[in-house]
């Protein structure tokens, strides 16, 4: 296992690379001008070019990739334009919200989408598979923004249970943490939950035709022991895979939810970037999202061979 782990690393770096070097030149094609946004509407040409001079922004492609390759390779994802701060820092006192925006969304997700699911294959082609089937697509039709607007009305304006919006650190107030978490969770947690349900419901009816199970009868097991330890368990592979590529849908997702209830997270800090073309906060930003996201997935295969033997001694 633990050269299946290393393997899985280093095969990881190549990956890196090709993000950072997509961020790096992706925002140097896109359109616009920060010198622009930094000099203000009233600057002179002069002023722009001088700025874009100090930036370094009227040096060649080249050099400025050998620089970002280089401070890279140092820890040094740069200095932000606008915000006149190193982009590590930036990035990283904002990510906290987000990864705890999108653990609790995850976790709900994961609990909520494999109980319908479970629910659907046992009741097959009876009310509560129907219900449960008809709760996830509804999951999966619903926008984020609208269905965050209308928790907010319901459970903040008209019952008065959580807040309308804002983030307080679980250092200062853990009750007020999960408070203003709860609803923004719920937001991002409901649309995946559908599709955990159904991957659930389909890899649930297949595990229970198997032979194995109709042993299980056999043998007297309860119907939970069928269920829960032979049953559900086989069919966790598809759905730990479904997890592994739902993590990054759910960090690319909180930016909407971020936006809708007011979070300082990392995702509304890109997106203020994108508007202002800092392009350092977006490159730092975006690299650092897409090696979390190579991270998930090296945990998603360690989950495999946890779950699956064949894996694990490499079969």
């Amino acid at each position: 296992m633990l050269r299946f782990v290393i393997y899985r690393a280093i095969s990881a770096i190549p990956v890196l690379i090709v993000v950072s070097l997509v961020c790096f030149l992706l925002m140097w094609i896109v359109p616009g001008d920060v010198a622009s946004e930094i000099a203000g509407a009233d600057a002179t040409p002069q002023q722009i070019v001088q700025i874009r001079a100090n930036l370094g922004l009227d040096r060649p492609l080249f050099e400025r990739a050998v620089d970002w390759y280089w401070n890279l390779l140092h820890g040094d994802l740069g200095r932000s334009y606008l915000l006149n701060r190193n982009v590590t820092d930036a990035v990283m006192e904002r990510l906290p919200v987000t990864l705890s925006l999108a653990g609790l969304a995850l976790a709900l997700a994961i609990a909520l989408g494999i109980l319908l699911g479970v629910l659907a294959a046992v009741n097959h082609n009876r009310f509560l598979d129907q219900a449960a089937m008809t709760l996830a697509l509804l999951g999966l039709s619903m926008p984020d923004f609208w269905f965050g607007l209308m928790l907010i009305v319901l459970f903040a304006v008209q019952l008065g249970w959580l807040p309308t919006g804002g983030f307080v650190s679980p250092s200062e107030d853990l009750i007020g943490w999960a408070r203003s978490m709860t609803l923004p969770a719920l937001t991002l947690a409901f649309t995946q939950m559908g599709v955990i349900a159904r991957m659930t419901r389909s890899s649930m009816l297949d595990a229970l035709g198997q032979d194995y199970v109709r042993t299980a009868k056999a043998k007297g097991l309860s119907a939970g022991q069928i269920v829960f330890v032979h049953a559900l368990r086989n069919a966790l592979i598809p759905i730990v895979t479904v997890t592994g590529v739902m993590t990054g849908v759910l960090i690319g997702g909180a930016v909407v939810v971020e936006t809708v209830y007011s979070l300082p997270g990392s995702g509304r800090l890109i997106v203020g970037a994108i508007q202002r073309r800092d392009y350092p906060i977006i490159q730092g930003g975006l690299l650092l999202t897409a090696t979390i996201f190579v991270f998930v997935n090296i945990v998603v295969d360690v989950l495999y061979g946890l779950l699956d033997p064949r894996v694990r001694h490499g079969r």
